[in-house]
């Protein structure tokens, strides 16, 4: 069945309507059933993920002379909407190709590059390694220092919410290299280290969400890391990460997108067929409107995504339109899930019609990689000058 709100081809380059339709066509051979057995498990890398990865796909945003595709933004937020429209979004992709990869072309120096690229376009996977119990969105209060040593850097600290560590053959890990937060970098630095480092330990979190990727609790015990470990300028992390954290945003919204069609997809499917009082539901302007309403909606975040994105590989400024596509993608995929689950009644709450597993993954993208809030307040202060909260 079709997807009721795909992009009209004349909307976008040949050659992009060509990977949406080849990613689709992969994805689609797994759908949702595959996410589901995937989730039970917390499988790594399986039979899809090689399969992208052997077509380009999972690296199709790294530089070609890396092994990669040659892409952009715009190209991982196509693959990663249509694995999401299929059933089957990946997290991984969001974190691992969507913010580690830009973080070590736009920072890492020839021999880091030369290091870690190719191996992301060969399908391993980066997690990121930031959130602290008490320092979320207050980058400021992050605790996790790195001490210089002899040989390079120390760390020590814990970290919350990683997604995928146990999957990932690296970990990007941001910590304190200056005390005091005073200056506008807060003297956070950035680091990639082994997942399998000496003196990194983690243990999963159990949350709500099912998804193939875990979350881990992180514990740095002074691990040991080298020169070349330290991505980009000592104590300038905050400043830079902005670089990886607003295309995270971006491919996290394709995400949403992807995900509020395949909501979407059985909303109205069910709606088509469902028949009560001797016509289909999808007939009475009780269940149409809302699913009208929710198809414009994710039109809209749709757009905003893509506008961000080639505003991102053009090289502008996206710091807004990444976070205003996120804000609106997880509106969207909010919406398209509650009027599916609303459409099926008592079915859309059965694992059976492919929604009720779904619940946590959607209402966290209103909370991660950016919650609605710190957008709200981020366009208040900086795009209406309104005066600052915090």
């Amino acid at each position: 069945m079709s997807v009721p709100c795909a992009t009209p081809p004349q909307s976008e380059p040949i050659e992009h309507t060509m990977l949406r339709d080849a990613v689709s066509s992969i994805a689609s051979r797994y759908g949702h059933c595959h996410f589901v057995a995937q989730s039970a498990t917390c499988g790594g890398r399986d039979s899809l993920w090689d399969e992208l990865t052997g077509s380009g796909f999972a690296g199709v945003n790294v530089r070609e002379k890396f092994g990669g595709g040659g892409g952009g933004i715009a190209e991982l937020a196509i693959v990663e909407e249509e694995l999401a429209a299929a059933g089957c979004p990946s997290m991984m992709m969001v974190v691992s190709g969507g913010l580690c990869v830009p973080m070590i072309q736009a920072f890492g120096t020839d021999e880091q590059q030369q290091h870690w690229l190719p191996r992301l376009a060969r399908g391993s996977t980066m997690a990121f390694s930031f959130t602290e119990s008490d320092a979320g969105s207050n980058s400021h209060a992050i605790s996790t220092s790195a001490v210089p040593t002899a040989r390079g850097w120390s760390l020590r600290g814990s970290k919350v919410y990683t997604s995928g560590l146990d999957q990932a053959s690296d970990v990007l890990v941001v910590a304190r290299t200056r005390s005091g937060s005073a200056d506008k970098d807060a003297g956070l630095s950035m680091f990639v280290l082994p997942a399998n480092a000496h003196g990194l330990e983690f243990h999963a979190i159990s949350t709500a969400v099912a998804t193939p990727e875990g979350q881990y609790v992180v514990h740095l015990d002074d691990v040991e890391a080298d020169e070349v470990a330290l991505l980009g300028e000592p104590g300038a992390g905050l400043r830079q990460l902005f670089v990886g954290l607003t295309s995270e945003r971006i491919v996290a919204a394709a995400l949403c997108n992807g995900l509020a069609r395949y909501c979407l997809d059985k909303a109205v499917a069910y709606a088509k067929e469902r028949h009560v009082w001797g016509q289909p539901i999808g007939a009475h302007q009780s269940i149409a409107h809302p699913l009208a309403e929710a198809a414009i909606d994710l039109e809209g975040a749709r757009l905003m995504t893509r506008h961000a994105a080639l505003t991102y590989d053009a090289g502008g400024d996206a710091g807004f339109l990444g976070d205003a596509a996120k804000h609106l993608s997880a509106r969207a995929v909010a919406r398209c899930f509650d009027v599916a689950v609303q459409t099926h009644g008592g079915n859309g709450l059965s694992y059976e019609y492919g929604l009720a597993d779904l619940w946590g993954l959607v209402r966290l993208y209103t909370i991660a990689p950016v919650s609605r809030e710190m957008v709200l307040c981020s366009v208040a202060q900086r795009v209406l000058g309104l005066p600052r909260s915090f």
